[in-house]
C-alpha cells in the first residue's frame, strides 16, 4: 500500500514504554538536546493525519 491508496486501513501500535527515546533527538530554541519519543512520534503522525487534503476524483470524459 502506497501513499496514495484510496483504501482507509489503520494500524494500532502499542508500546509498552511509549515515553521511552526511539534512537533521536530534536534541539530546543535554548539549545538543549531532547530525545524523540514514541508519543511525540504519534502526535505528530495525528496532527499530519487531521490536515490531511484527500485528492478530488479524477474527471471521467
Amino acid at each position: 500500500m502506497g501513499l496514495h491508496s484510496s483504501r482507509n486501513e489503520t494500524v494500532e501500535v502499542h508500546r509498552i514504554q511509549p515515553h521511552q527515546a526511539v534512537g533521536g533527538s530534536i534541539i530546543d530554541a535554548k539549545g538543549r538536546e531532547i530525545p524523540i519519543t514514541e508519543d511525540m512520534i504519534q502526535d505528530a503522525c495525528q496532527e499530519l493525519e487531521k490536515r490531511l487534503v484527500k485528492p478530488a476524483p479524477a474527471k471521467q470524459d
